[in-house]
């Protein structure tokens, strides 16, 4: 990129004077709240771009210059090895070719040490896993996730990944070992070596144990156990229970089996009756006791309706239950969904003596009716729940304009996707985007349940797309929230070549962001998103004033 992108992360202007904004009307949340001093102009939340400097347009977070601070990321071709790369484009120019390094890894050594006083470690060339996760190093909250079951060739493997800062685990096929981990952080092309130790056989402590049900009653079911740091760090593999005995053994590192206490987690594999149970143990003494799960009954059904506030049935709603169950243990029961009168039957485990479980109830994207979490009992002979009425979703509302902040704005997809929760209610889930387009005055209705939404507009025109972030108000009132209306931005071209080693690279998934202050934190702000050519040439919209 001609000595245009800098690993390493970008800085954000914090809006310091700003307590909080939502861009809002008509609510008495709404505006921003203003301290002591005036804030500089390029510092307040906005709602077009003539609120803003001559050289700045409007961003989520407020005010800024379109050409700066923008992160491009390219991901070429992953099954050649070729993952993402994040570079930072000090100013955006009408062309500007994306010259992407080679592939990006982590050039692994592993070793297995000896018991051996004075003899060297050996290289460690038996099967094993491994997990790279973490982040880009550009792009705050952007996860990256990469696996690889190899054989190591004189200890030595690669690992390819993206740029990103990781912590990469690795996992033998041997469970007599625990896990080892390393940090890495990788730049485009970069190959970051990491040497990595198995402990000797005399540096391993074992924890051994059996798993009940209850008394001498064995559990029927396929088990694993494993060992925890009191943050979840695994301290072991998961190693499978014996399951016509209960025994379990666990290999741990020596200083690890020296503490005061550890985790020990029971999970069920497959889709079986079996709840989770942790238990805290003490290492340093023989597991003499049974790990015991408890009397946690046997699955029951439970039925209900699910009706919205019209009365009305929600049909396709999915209906799960989850919490606390007999034992002590915790259990999350598998989906059903709703039928064309809004009834269901889902199987669970019965809540625990004198507790209940979560009734999660999420409507389809599009339902007038709104994601709910409700506390139920169920006994050990199931229950036929009373209707449950879902909340209706907040209806949220807005008018957008065309470039010349008069002429509505029709055809613009509006699309909200939730990137955080308000206190008291739980986040929206994953996949619970909610889609509209605007009419021909340029208005557009969206349903959301409680939450915090990047919403993106995205036009038909050659215009840009566009941001915001809003606040979803819980509550029981039909009261509708206003977003300010705002006009769309204009839009400039920005072509270029991708290439790798000098060759066109077809086909690379190519976007522009910019790192926002979104609700305190910094937030990768998608502003255009394309894909190169055959011939590998891109072309994409970004804002201009």
């Amino acid at each position: 990129m001609g000595g245009q992108h800098r690993p390493g992360r970008l800085p954000v202007k914090r809006v310091r004077r700003l307590a909080w904004t939502v861009l809002l009307s008509g609510l008495p949340s709404a505006g921003c709240v203003l301290l002591e001093e005036a804030p500089d102009p390029s510092q307040l939340v906005c709602r077009a771009d003539s609120d803003c400097a001559t050289n700045e347009v409007c961003f989520p977070d407020g005010c800024g210059d379109p050409g700066r601070d923008i992160v491009v990321e390219v991901t070429p071709n992953p099954h050649d090895g070729l993952h993402a790369q994040d570079f930072q484009v000090d100013a955006i120019r009408p062309e500007l070719n994306l010259a992407l390094f080679g592939p990006a890894t982590v050039q692994g050594r592993t070793v297995r040490a000896t018991s051996s006083v004075g003899s060297a470690p050996s290289p460690y060339n038996e099967p094993l896993h491994l997990t790279a996760r973490g982040e880009s190093a550009l792009l705050p909250g952007v996860a990256r996730l990469f696996t690889a079951d190899l054989v190591p060739l004189n200890g030595a493997w690669v690992l390819p990944v993206g740029t990103g800062t990781y912590t990469v685990t690795l996992e033998p096929e041997d469970l007599g070992l625990p896990p080892v981990r390393g940090e890495a952080t990788v730049s485009p092309g970069g190959a970051v070596p990491m040497h990595l130790v198995l402990p000797s056989p005399n540096q391993v402590a074992r924890l051994e144990g059996r798993v009940v049900r209850q008394g001498a009653q064995l559990v029927d079911a396929a088990l694993q156990v494993q060992a925890l740091d009191a943050d979840l760090t695994p301290l072991s593999q998961r190693v499978p229970v014996v399951r016509g005995s209960g025994a379990f053994s666990l290999a741990l590192p020596l200083e690890a089996s020296q503490r005061t206490s550890l985790l020990v987690r029971v999970t069920a594999t497959g889709d079986v009756w079996v709840p989770q149970k942790t238990f805290t143990v003490d290492p340093r003494e023989p597991l003499t006791a049974p790990l015991e799960l408890g009397d946690y009954g046997e699955p029951v059904q439970v039925s209900g309706r699910i009706l919205g506030r019209d009365g009305r049935p929600v049909v396709r709603a999915s209906v799960s239950l989850r919490g606390p169950v007999g034992g002590g243990g915790t259990y999350q029961g598998p989906l059903s969904t709703t039928d064309a009168e809004g009834r269901f039957t889902v199987e669970t485990l019965p809540s625990g003596p004198g507790g209940n479980l979560s009734l999660v109830v999420v409507p389809p994207s599009g339902s007038t009716a709104g994601l709910t979490v409700q506390s139920v009992e169920v006994p050990r002979t199931g229950a036929v729940l009373p209707d449950v009425v879902c909340p209706d979703r907040r209806i949220i509302r807005g008018t957008i304009l065309q470039t010349d902040n008069a002429s509505p704005a029709l055809g613009v997809r509006v699309l909200a996707d939730p990137v955080g929760q308000v206190p008291g209610w739980p986040r929206p889930p994953a996949g619970s985007e909610s889609l509209g387009t605007t009419d021909d005055t340029g208005a557009f209705r969206l349903g959301l349940d409680p939450g915090i939404y990047r919403v993106d507009f995205i036009p038909t025109e050659n215009l840009p797309r566009v941001s915001r972030v809003i606040t979803v108000l819980p509550g029981e009132d039909a009261s509708e929230q206003v977003l300010a209306t705002f006009p769309l931005q204009r839009g400039r071209t920005v072509r270029g070549m991708v290439t790798e080693a000098g060759a066109p690279s077809p086909y690379a998934s190519v976007r522009f962001y910019r790192v926002a202050d979104l609700g305190g934190r910094p937030s990768p702000v998608l502003l255009s998103q394309t894909v190169s050519d055959h011939l590998g040439r891109y072309t994409a919209l970004l804002p201009v004033r």
